[in-house]
């Protein structure tokens, strides 16, 4: 018979943040990542530290509206979801907030078990920049050609090898192009253009759903898609860099051809996480 007074208690957090004043979501050496705020906040209600495991990193300067992540409890530890969601957001920064916090299986992992993540991008295209979208939205000055970008998507949707459109972190955990450990599957990249709120302009939203993204995998479909808009990058040499054989070859000779243009961090949102 199990004794669950002996159990240890998992804790599922969603979190939410504006993340332009943070390096990004994982801890860093600096103190300075949500990951390090939420973990201290943990510290300071258990009296100890707790590791805090979450689904995935985000990019300095990159939001989340539903980021998740779980850390660990004695097992005589009896505070439900509902008081660590109100005692975390007193010991938070107000840019940080935890929106949701429950008690879970022990099996469930933020990271492993996810199966799928929900991203938005948000461009706008006017002469100026509505204020509140200072580090929310990427600026674009010039016209784009809606129907390229919706072609771009279609492109991009679907199981490829995404090599072309990933960055290097250069710590070991790069995989080789053309191997297939780079192939994701973007189940879905809807773009919407809508008009700006007593502004002249247009907002574009591009939301990416899949089963897993790679490091800077929707900046770089951004910007490919954003100069398929420009009509500074066809649709041919779009397809080329989803090419299996073609990155293989790309690989062997020294280097493979990157998306041409890394949208900036501002515009970019985790908005959910995904679990069967």
């Amino acid at each position: 018979m199990i004794d669950h007074d002996q159990t240890p208690r998992r804790i599922r957090l969603t979190i939410a943040y504006e993340g332009s004043g943070f390096s990004g979501w994982q801890s860093q050496p600096a103190g300075d990542a949500v990951q390090d705020h939420v973990q201290r906040a943990i510290a300071a209600i258990l009296g100890k530290p707790s590791a805090l495991h979450g689904s995935g990193r985000t990019d300095a300067g990159v939001h989340a509206l539903g980021q998740v992540a779980h850390f660990d409890l004695p097992p005589t530890h009896r505070m439900d979801g509902g008081a660590w969601l109100r005692a975390l957001n007193t010991k938070l920064p107000r840019q940080i907030r935890i929106v949701d916090a429950a008690v879970v299986d022990t099996d469930f992992h933020a990271r492993f078990s996810a199966t799928g993540k929900h991203y938005r991008y948000e461009i706008v295209v006017a002469d100026v920049l509505p204020p509140f979208d200072h580090l929310r939205a990427w600026h674009q000055r010039g016209p784009l050609d809606l129907a390229a970008m919706h072609e771009a998507c279609r492109i991009l949707t679907g199981e490829h090898d995404f090599s072309a459109f990933c960055a290097n972190r250069n710590d070991g955990t790069d995989r080789v192009p053309g191997s297939g450990d780079n192939v994701r599957h973007v189940t879905s990249i809807t773009p919407l253009e809508s008009a700006l709120d007593h502004l002249p302009g247009t907002r574009i939203t591009l939301d990416f759903r899949g089963n897993g993204f790679l490091y800077k995998m929707v900046r770089l479909m951004t910007g490919a898609i954003v100069r398929c808009g420009q009509h500074k990058l066809t649709t041919t040499e779009l397809t080329a860099m989803l090419d299996r054989e073609r990155l293989a070859a790309q690989h062997a000779a020294g280097g493979v051809e990157k998306s041409p243009l890394c949208a900036p961090a501002d515009g970019l949102t985790l908005v959910s996480v995904d679990y069967s």
